[in-house]
């Protein structure tokens, strides 16, 4: 180095001393709102609409017979619940006051299950939605395309 400079923090001839400026940048980071000038506008309409139910129903119910019988019959012979086909028969029994006990089947109630079927119609409304989003700019048109 030949430069007649001294260098820094050396006193010059004439006794100063010699000072240099040092820089030093900084960042500073931060967040602002900033508008675009832009929407968005958004249209929701419901439609309804009818729609028919058609469907077959079972419903099941029981038939009572009351059957008279009128028999007598020992104690140890009473007859018991069974089924006769799809018919559920329950004999009612009777203590009758002879000399002597005796069973006497009063009568037996003849129980049968019948399936019925009917149509059911009914008309029920279901609702649908449909959106259609609309973007438009600061003046509030639509921007051209």
């Amino acid at each position: 180095m030949s430069s007649n400079t001294p260098p820094s923090g050396a006193a010059s001839e004439s006794g100063e001393s010699l000072s240099i400026p040092v820089f030093e940048e900084r960042l500073e980071v931060g967040t602002r709102v900033a508008e675009t000038g832009g929407g968005v506008r958004i249209h929701k309409t419901v439609s309804e609409q009818p729609v028919t139910i058609d469907e077959r129903l079972a419903r099941e119910e029981v038939e009572v017979r009351h059957v008279p019988v009128d028999r007598i019959v020992a104690a140890d012979q009473a007859p018991t619940t069974r089924y006769e086909g799809d018919t559920l028969v329950v004999p009612v029994l009777e203590e009758v006051l002879v000399v002597e006990r005796r069973l006497r089947i009063k009568e037996e109630l003849h129980i049968t299950r019948v399936r019925r079927e009917e149509r059911f119609q009914d008309e029920v409304m279901l609702k649908a939605e449909q959106v259609h989003v609309e973007r438009f700019d600061e003046a509030g048109t639509p921007p051209t395309t």
